[in-house]
């Protein structure tokens, strides 16, 4: 049953497209009729033309096989057609739906989700699928009505002798059947397996600068192998099961080409079936033989399909659990005030890592978010764009709780500069402008200008037009950083999260930086996840944060005085950036 279901919902995706479907599916039924029609005319060409000498008729006979020849050739091209067009354009259909789905889903799937699987799933499974859903399932469709077609012929004709020939059908259909059970849970490991060998090649290719820096190649190339040759594996038993069936069907349809031989030419010399009749009778055995042969074939396609059927409607079905209620508001502008109340969050149920988190950030606020790795700082600032919910309490923005507002109006209003800079593999100038794809040149330079990411970018041969290469390879550490906080104040937000976005710049870069945030700040709340002493002693607002709770908040001389968790950071980390500096600035004045 679950693989009617799935069989039934791949074919809906030929559903907007009756018209087509109609056509091909006619065409193919005169193409069998045809088919049919043939050994019935040879038969009275026999009969009558040569055994009757009748030279006339054979004259005819012969015009209308090839009229008959002639009219089938027409249709099966339009067959054909079709059929490839259909197959063609549910693949289209199913992987923009894919696509759009995996696009629409929350981080929390992304989270577990490995990108090398779903990108065996969007080509490999929907490749499957494309073969069966229009071109394969009209063939298989084909071949049941030309074995039923030719079996009523024949009964029609001769129903003793249709039933002798056909003894071995029903062994025919349970052996087909019990194949089709088999083979399918076979498929769907094996499509399992790609998607397995698919992420182990995308991980070891994006970081092959690692593996080469840490000359693991042959732990690489051991491990590809290892799951290539379980791939093998998979495959090779899916032929052994393949070996096994495929000859003891053509054995069934040689069986009954022997039966009708037999006992059909006992008849003829008995003058019971003309010899034309028993020509006929081994012609319709015969041209049975090919929808056989394709019947085990197009089974093992259509469990092909299936399986990876299945795992792209694992995907589709997987619900989201970023939902936008039908009547969410739509944020025409920010201000830029964020509000936590009593926020707990957890990836996992069971592990929470944020507890109760309670604070206020006014419009022209600039919060620094510190405290040691992992007590869920960077968590803090990817509920405000509602990339996550809260598990409990409550996110507001200019006193709206995020989750009744519409996404893209939130998100519209939200600069972020994550940790990961991802660039695309397009001109500098497309990656600064992918916030807002409609920006001018000019003000895609004023960006850059004000991310001091300018004069690097005109050094270039190709200025803005430069491509960056796959995720921005081509650029320094510093120099994405720096793209990336251009993207984000191109799209000049209400609401500006940097998390960590200068620790892979150097001070006097980090110092230009902040100087252009500054100005930039004005009118918009800022949240900085940063453990350097400028960033910190600028903020108007410091969260510290420990296991999850907000142990200590203030402002950086507030904090000092406190004496607490900030203080011992500060003596430990901050307060040998802070005499450097100061050496330095003397340093530069005696050299004046």
């Amino acid at each position: 049953m679950k693989g009617v279901r799935t069989l039934r919902r791949l074919l809906a995706y030929l559903r907007p497209y009756r018209t087509r479907v109609i056509l091909g599916y006619a065409s193919m039924l005169v193409v069998t009729a045809l088919n049919l029609v043939i050994p019935w005319v040879v038969r009275a060409v026999i009969d009558r033309g040569l055994v009757g000498d009748d030279r006339r008729f054979l004259l005819l006979a012969a015009g209308a096989v090839v009229a008959i020849s002639l009219v089938r050739g027409l249709f099966a091209f339009v067959q054909i057609y079709l059929g490839q067009w259909l197959s063609f354009r549910a693949a289209y259909d199913l992987r923009n739906a894919f696509y759009q789905h995996v696009q629409a889903l929350s981080f929390n799937f992304h989270d577990r989700a490995q990108t090398g699987d779903l990108m065996s799933r969007a080509t490999s499974d929907v490749e499957q699928t494309q073969r069966f859903a229009g071109e394969s399932l009209m063939e298989l469709v084909n071949a049941i009505i030309l074995m039923l077609g030719t079996i009523g012929v024949m009964v029609w004709a001769d129903a003793r002798l249709a039933l002798i020939t056909l003894l071995p059908f029903p062994f025919l259909i349970a052996v087909t059947l019990r194949f089709g059970r088999v083979i399918e849970p076979k498929f769907k490991r094996i499509q399992e397996q790609m998607g397995r060998l698919g992420t182990l090649m995308q991980e070891s290719l994006t970081g092959i600068r690692v593996v080469k820096a840490f000359a693991r190649e042959p732990y690489e190339i051991e491990k590809f192998e290892r799951e290539n040759q379980e791939f093998y594996r998979r495959r090779v038993n899916l032929v052994y099961t393949w070996s096994n069936n495929f000859p003891f069907l053509n054995f069934l349809v040689a069986l009954s080409t022997t039966l009708v031989l037999w006992f059909g030419g006992l008849q003829a010399v008995a003058g019971a079936v003309t010899v034309g009749t028993l020509f006929a009778f081994v012609s319709y055995v015969l041209q049975m033989n090919e929808p056989v042969r394709r019947l085990g074939f197009l089974v093992n396609r259509v469990s092909e399909a299936l399986a990876s059927a299945r795992r792209i409607f694992e995907i589709l079905d997987t619900p989201s659990s970023i939902i936008e209620r039908p009547d969410a508001i739509e944020l025409k502008t920010v201000h830029g005030h964020v509000r936590f109340e009593n926020v707990s969050f957890g990836y996992r149920e069971g592990r929470a890592i944020l507890k109760e988190v309670n604070f206020e950030a006014l419009p022209n606020q600039m919060v620094a978010l510190m405290g040691p790795t992992g007590t869920g700082k960077s968590t803090i600032t990817a509920l405000i764009p509602r990339f996550y919910d809260p598990d409990a309490g409550r996110v507001l923005v200019d006193g709206y709780d995020v989750r009744d507002v519409r996404l893209d109006s939130l998100r519209r209003h939200i600069g972020i500069v994550l940790q990961d800079n991802f660039l695309f593999s397009d001109t500098i100038a497309a990656n600064i402008a992918y916030g807002r794809p409609n920006a001018t040149m000019d003000e895609i330079v004023a960006a850059a200008k004000a991310a001091h990411a300018d004069d690097f970018i005109v050094s270039f041969p190709d200025g803005y037009e430069t491509q960056v290469g796959e995720r921005g390879v081509t650029l320094s550490g510093g120099q994405k950083q720096r793209v990336a906080i251009a993207r984000a104040l191109l799209m000049d937000p209400g609401i500006l999260i940097l998390d960590d976005s200068t620790s892979s710049v150097d001070t006097e870069t980090e110092s230009l930086i902040q100087q252009a945030l500054a100005r930039l700040m004005r009118g918009r709340t800022t949240f900085v996840i940063a453990q350097r002493l400028l960033t910190l002693k600028n903020a108007d607002l410091i969260l510290v944060i420990d296991k999850g709770r907000i142990v200590e908040r203030g402002t950086h001389e507030q904090l000092l005085a406190y004496g607490g968790l900030y203080k011992r950071v500060y003596d430990l980390q901050l307060r040998p950036q802070e005499e450097f500096a100061e050496l330095r600035e003397k340093q530069l004045e005696m050299g004046d």
